[in-house]
């Protein structure tokens, strides 16, 4: 099974991206074919042609992508699902015409576009709605026993049943003591109690046990727990089934030994020095591109209302060092006149200006100089006020760990949550924040700043 970190990507997911990246050469191939139907042969074992193939199938899966055609939750109805396939081979076609003006040899030609474009339209509908028919991506699989009550156990429950693209099916729960059989929890609820394990996994031919007992001293039945291991039922804690399937460690009744004894938290030399080269590789890259658009940036803001053009924040960074965090203004002038606030999504104090700087990420490019300077990374946890820090430290437990590494532009919370503007968001941020300080490594970071580009290019989230 394919991961990011310990976040497994669902199998639904890789099968389509797998066949629809496989229609796309097809369907290349199929066109070649048709537009050079005597030289195809010839056509075919010219290296130059496959590369220009695999530009124009790179293109066409990136939009399937940013379309949002992986996505279980956006793509509801077929009908849904025939406007994004026709919104994305347009954007695929839009890219690549401007593809070819830039470098005119990679067009692959414009015969094989116009029989292209139809024939892979045809191919992607038919198979997605073959594999609907089939139910090849139904739920239901894998089948679950939490055995245990506790809080933990049944937020992953809920999250199972809101998330059918993992696969699993959820049995019941088994009560610690016994008492509660038949007690509806979630849906569903009891059917036994934790003593009578083995005997429930051979009845419901359960496949994954999920230990989320209230107390474990006394009430975790090990010699069937291990029983079950040995004749290869999977048996897994609840905060490691939930990082697993969520990409986030769920906080509560989350103890500091399964801090130290968990796989992850590691931070080599090697890994934060490539870390490093990067980020400066990166911002340089980006800081160049933009260049020529920073004075007109600076010359709308200071029009609308104002100095100053850059706003200046302390925050807390790596091992609880302040530094000062650089941005284009995007609210107006004395905006925490009354006291520092989070912001809102839809904050009053936000300007024409900012809110066009915020929706397209403008208003962050000054802090690339943070990245180069080394208080910040491409890719880590957003960095809080100090203010906040305090107020988030003594409310949530574990809140400091996210400064054991360089806060970042972007970071995996920025890109699986909405805007934090509480506290029950800042809790849900850190269980995001938590798992990638676990699971630091290039891999998660690239995943990371491919789904930034998403998210930058589809205006969502902005703040």
């Amino acid at each position: 099974m394919f991961r990011i970190g310990s976040h497994q990507i669902p199998a639904q997911t890789l099968l389509l991206a797998s066949v629809d990246t496989a229609a796309i050469v097809l369907a290349l191939t199929a066109a070649v074919g048709l537009r050079f139907s005597r030289d195809t042969p010839r056509v075919l074992s010219d290296v130059v042609v496959w590369a220009r193939i695999a530009l124009v199938t790179v293109i066409y899966w990136l939009s399937l992508y940013f379309n949002d055609l992986y996505d279980s939750h956006a793509v509801r109805s077929r009908a849904s699902l025939v406007i994004r396939i026709m919104r994305a081979l347009g954007a695929g076609c839009v890219v690549l015409g401007l593809s070819y003006f830039a470098i005119p040899q990679a067009n692959v030609g414009r015969g094989v576009m116009l029989i292209t474009v139809p024939v892979l339209f045809v191919v992607l509908l038919s198979w997605r709605f073959s594999a609907d028919t089939a139910r090849l991506l139904a739920r239901g699989d894998e089948r679950v026993l939490v055995v245990g009550t506790g809080e933990a156990g049944i937020s992953l429950v809920r999250h199972i049943l809101k998330h059918p693209e993992h696969n699993m099916k959820v049995v019941g729960f088994l009560d610690e003591q016994g008492m509660d059989i038949g007690k509806s929890l979630v849906n569903p609820g009891i059917i036994g109690a934790a003593s009578d394990v083995e005997e429930i996994v051979a009845r419901e031919k359960v496949d994954r046990v999920v230990l989320s007992l209230k107390e474990r001293r006394g009430s975790t039945p090990v010699e069937q727990l291990l029983s079950l291991k040995l004749t290869g039922v999977k048996v897994e804690d609840v905060h490691s089934c939930r990082e697993r399937l969520s990409g986030q460690i769920t906080l509560e009744h989350l103890s500091p030994s399964w801090f130290i004894l968990s796989d992850g938290f590691e931070k080599s030399a090697v890994l934060l020095a490539a870390k490093r080269a990067i980020d400066i590789m990166i911002s340089s890259f980006i800081l160049l591109c933009v260049l020529p658009f920073l004075p007109g940036i600076a010359l709308a803001i200071y029009i609308e209302t104002g100095r100053p053009i850059f706003f200046r924040q302390s925050r807390i960074g790596y091992k609880g060092a302040e530094f000062e965090l650089l941005k284009f203004r995007s609210m107006v002038q004395d905006a925490e006149k009354d006291g520092p606030r989070w912001a809102s999504r839809e904050d009053s104090r936000v300007t024409k200006v900012g809110r066009f700087l915020r929706n397209t990420r403008l208003d962050e490019i000054p802090q690339l100089f943070n990245v180069l300077r080394g208080e910040m990374s491409l890719v880590g946890p957003r960095p809080e006020r100090p203010c906040f820090c305090s107020m988030l430290e003594a409310k949530i437990p574990y809140f400091n760990l996210r400064h054991s590494v360089r806060p970042g532009l972007t970071g995996w919370a920025q890109v699986k949550f909405r805007y934090s503007a509480s506290l029950d968001d800042a809790r849900e941020k850190l269980a995001l924040d938590l798992f990638y300080v676990k699971n630091l490594s290039l891999m998660v970071d690239f995943a990371i700043l491919f789904e930034t580009a998403k998210v930058v290019l589809l205006g969502r989230g902005a703040h």
